[in-house]
């Protein structure tokens, strides 16, 4: 180890780490913004229009802009072409935790305390966002 590259990853030494994960994040968030107006939109028009009920329409939606934020992440933000149907298949698992999560929350608020479903829906995205970005960065796309 250098005098400028500690044991705490805040030497020189990290900074292309550093740099590289943070355009990882932006690109992700960029591309999970795409993903979450697919999935909001799919999920108003289900919901609202279709009068579908919220937890299927939530299933139908999150999968579109899982399947969407597959292919642009796999392609832009990690670069990596190979084995895509395990790592579709462990990005797909990945967005099942936000499936899950969103309908407890759908569980707790809108049928416990009777909250609207779209507050609820909207509010989740954030939450969702960031927990799968860590899981598919260390597992997906590892």
């Amino acid at each position: 180890m250098t005098a400028d590259t500690t044991a705490t990853g805040t030497g020189t030494g990290t900074a292309p780490a550093r740099r590289r994960l943070s355009r990882q994040l932006l690109s992700y968030t960029l591309i999970g913004g795409s993903g979450v107006v697919l999935d909001l939109v799919v999920f108003l028009l289900l919901h609202n229009t279709a009068g579908m009920n919220e937890q299927f329409a939530n299933a139908i939606s999150t999968t579109l802009g899982i399947a969407n934020n597959f292919v642009l992440n796999a392609r832009f933000t990690f670069e990596r072409r190979d084995r895509l149907v395990v790592r579709f298949l462990r990005f797909y698992a990945v967005g099942l935790t936000g499936i899950a999560l969103t309908n407890l929350l759908f569980l707790a608020f809108t049928d416990g305390l009777g909250i609207d479903a779209d507050m609820i829906k909207a509010a989740s995205l954030p939450l969702v966002l960031a927990l799968q970005f860590v899981l598919n960065r260390k597992w997906s796309f590892a």
